[in-house]
């Protein structure tokens, strides 16, 4: 069987938005080259002005493994839980079907 795209719903509730967003260029800087994901998406939402969504895709579950498993990515994720405002949560999901209209 084919591995399946994979992604990562991380959701999290912050009043420190452009703190969370320098975190995530210092990520992308320092994972450069190593990174596993593949497509990344950051989503506010509009009816609750502190709760924040970010999508992560990548390749397989096992290449999600490695990244979450790099050191810069370990560094990050503990300085972006001190910005929340409670614990974020984490849904892994299988693309069973990704389509396009």
């Amino acid at each position: 069987m084919a591995a399946m795209t994979f992604v990562q719903i991380i959701e999290y509730e912050t009043t420190r938005a452009a703190e969370m967003d320098q975190l995530m260029d210092e990520w992308l800087t320092a994972t450069e080259g190593k990174r596993t994901a593949s497509h990344g998406m950051l989503m506010h939402d509009r009816d609750k002005p502190a709760h924040y969504v970010n999508i992560v895709e990548f390749p397989s579950y096992e290449q999600a493994m490695r990244n979450s498993e790099l050191p810069e990515t370990q560094q990050i994720s503990g300085r972006m839980q001190e910005l929340c405002t409670g614990e974020p949560t984490y849904t892994n999901l299988e693309v069973l079907r990704d389509e396009r209209w």
